[in-house]
């Protein structure tokens, strides 16, 4: 068994990864510690500097609501069906809850518009406010508010003053921000820490607001009960819109659906890849890498999660915000971008902070945006794909998009590239970015026939067809096995989406020989590596833990091969290894079940859905439903 350490101020432990709990309005995010920390909280977006960052420095700012004297809480879950968190403590002489919200109210911009959000606007917004409510549940306990931002990643330290008649209201400004701590409790202050403390008797409660726009916190504990409410409809009535099977599985389903939400940057529709930067991929190393950002590749795979779900305003906000980059670039298409859209994201290290659990470098930013990949290509038409097969319709904006980026993967598919992973090595001919290129090119034909250009699909089928017999004549070893890249004889975990993709039918025997392959040779106790950082040359010399994305497409393409038991015993072991809190980071170390990297992982969260959907319908003889 891992322990269970608290973490919060300097000197303290950090908390395992997979402890974490994650919140959410669709603008912000923030992860609380089992100790009742938050401590990590990025404002005023999710990808802007942190105000509380300690889990990555121990002095980079944290804000605590508990009992005085214990951390270690006796349970945390989620209110059911939201991102509304509840976390227990029992102490000699009493129960204490601590509920913890970003709040989610009405539409605010009635008179006037908003400066950020670009997709249509819904009946609800998000508050611009984290409210944690207290109260004691029996006996009496001694509660103690602890709240020290440091903004602009731990290097502005908080400088608070009193607001208001009392000591009610306390604000604190820097690096252009202002917050404002509202609460009943009595506030003063130990240099940049903002504290309170207080006997709470059984059934009283306390409410602690922190706010950061013009939006008014909650001014009295009736006012935050109320608004939690809200808060808890919101998300029970958004989830209540989904479509999910009646299985033992579906609560992962929901806990997954939520998690894409609350990753969502709701005023453009993009889905951030990770709330978080730097979590390391293996203990104390140095593969720490800024995920505040949305990837291309990931459209694909996330219109199908969200369509498949029923969550067709979802995938459209967030299809529409990928035809706006695309349409933008007139020149070359990256493959991420800012959740605004932004296509600069300069990489840098901040120096001054230790690393979670002392994993250096920590960084901002993402160099990778930079990089040739050919799979965006494949990913961008594969999504417009799925979305005109959802309307049996091509207008001459999409067209216009569709002949842009078919055209510059015909251009560029016999040049080596980074491959999906990143790889910061030399170029090679990856496997999976001719097939991503294959697949821009054959859904580029169907999308012409449906749009009636008869030249145009016969020439893109024929490059299809082209890249199709280039990479069955490079990427294979001798067993029929398909290979990371044309010439190497190692594996690849990307191999898996060969079916996933329709490249070749399930039944084909090289995808059956790839599949078994990747499942005996590329794994370790049944979980997925990307590669073997021996034989691939990604810049770097540490392992890293098991993906848990390609672990989960082990899952579909299992299914597909028609190996159903070894499928659902794969995914039941998976599900097993979700953290208390149904989240999973982007790895998982094989041997001690530990979380490794950003948190909480949207692409494995995305192919959670696709697998455990996959099982089902295989169970009930339901027809696959690949994403071809």
């Amino acid at each position: 068994m891992r322990p269970k350490v608290a973490g919060g101020r300097a000197g303290d432990p950090f908390a395992p990864i997979a402890d974490f709990g994650f919140l959410s309005d669709c603008e912000t995010t923030a992860l609380v510690a089992p100790s009742g920390n938050i401590e990590w909280m990025c404002l005023p977006k999710m990808d802007s500097p942190s105000v509380f960052g300690s889990i990555l420095d121990r002095d980079a700012g944290y804000f605590r609501v508990g009992p005085a004297g214990v951390e270690v809480p006796a349970a945390q879950r989620y209110v059911p069906g939201t991102m509304v968190m509840e976390t227990t403590w029992w102490v000699h002489g009493g129960w204490l809850v601590v509920t913890d919200a970003l709040l989610m109210g009405p539409w605010h911009h009635e008179t006037e518009r908003s400066h950020t959000h670009r997709r249509a606007p819904t009946d609800y917004d998000a508050d611009h406010v984290l409210l944690r409510m207290v109260e004691c549940v029996n006996g009496q306990v001694q509660v103690r508010l602890d709240c020290m931002p440091v903004f602009d990643y731990g290097r502005i330290p908080a400088r608070w003053e009193h607001a208001g008649a009392g000591y009610h209201e306390a604000v604190a400004r820097g690096d252009g921000l202002g917050l404002r701590l509202t609460t009943d409790m009595n506030v003063g202050f130990e240099g940049s820490l903002a504290t309170a403390r207080t006997l709470l008797k059984q059934g009283e409660s306390r409410f602690v607001a922190l706010s950061w726009s013009e939006h008014a916190a909650p001014s009295s504990w009736e006012d935050a009960r109320e608004r939690l409410t809200w808060t808890v409809h919101h998300w029970q009535h958004w989830l209540d819109r989904g479509r999910f099977p009646d299985h033992p599985w579906r609560s992962h389903l929901q806990r997954s659906a939520l998690t894409l939400k609350g990753l969502t940057f709701g005023p453009s529709g993009a889905v951030a890849a990770a709330a978080t930067t730097s979590l390391p991929e293996s203990p104390g190393g140095d593969r720490n890498w800024d995920y505040r950002y949305t990837w291309i590749r990931d459209s694909t795979m996330a219109l199908w999660a969200f369509y498949t779900l029923g969550y067709d305003w979802e995938a459209n906000d967030f299809f529409y915000f990928i035809t706006d980059v695309a349409e933008a670039a007139e020149g070359r298409l990256q493959i991420m971008y800012g959740l605004d859209g932004r296509e600069e994201l300069p990489e840098s290290t901040l120096d001054h902070l230790a690393g979670y659990d002392d994993a250096r470098p920590v960084r901002i930013g993402n160099e990778a945006y930079k990089q040739a990949q050919h799979d965006v290509w494949g990913a961008i038409i594969g999504s417009i794909y799925l979305f005109v097969r959802k309307r049996d319709r091509l207008d001459d904006r999409l067209w216009k998009i569709i002949i842009k980026q078919v055209e510059d993967a015909l251009a560029n598919w016999r040049a080596p590239d980074r491959g999906m992973w990143e790889v910061r090595g030399e170029p090679r001919h990856f496997t999976s970015s001719k097939v991503f290129c294959w697949v821009a090119a054959e859904r580029g034909a169907r999308l012409a026939r449906i749009r009636g250009d008869r030249d145009r699909a016969r020439r893109w089928q024929a490059a299809a067809d082209e890249i199709h017999a280039d990479v069955l004549a490079h990427a294979l070893d001798e067993r029929g096995v398909f290979t990371a890249h044309y010439g190497a004889s190692a594996l690849d975990a990307s191999a898996l989406l060969i079916p996933l993709l329709g490249f070749l039918p399930a039944d084909d025997k090289r995808v059956r020989e790839t599949v078994l392959a990747i499942a005996d040779e590329l794994s370790e106790d049944d979980l997925v590596l990307r590669y073997r950082a021996a034989e691939t040359d990604d810049g770097f010399d540490s392992d890293e833990g098991t993906f848990t994305i390609c672990s989960f497409w082990l899952v579909s393409a299992l299914v597909m091969i028609g190996e159903l038991e070894r499928a659902r015993a794969l995914c039941e072991k998976l599900l097993s290894y979700a953290s208390p809190l149904q989240l999973y980071a982007e790895e998982i170390d094989p041997h001690t079940g530990r979380h490794l990297g950003n948190f909480p992982q949207a692409f494995t969260h995305l192919a959670l859905i696709n697998a455990v959907m996959q099982v089902i319908r295989a169970e009930n003889d339901e027809p696959h439903s690949p994403l071809a």
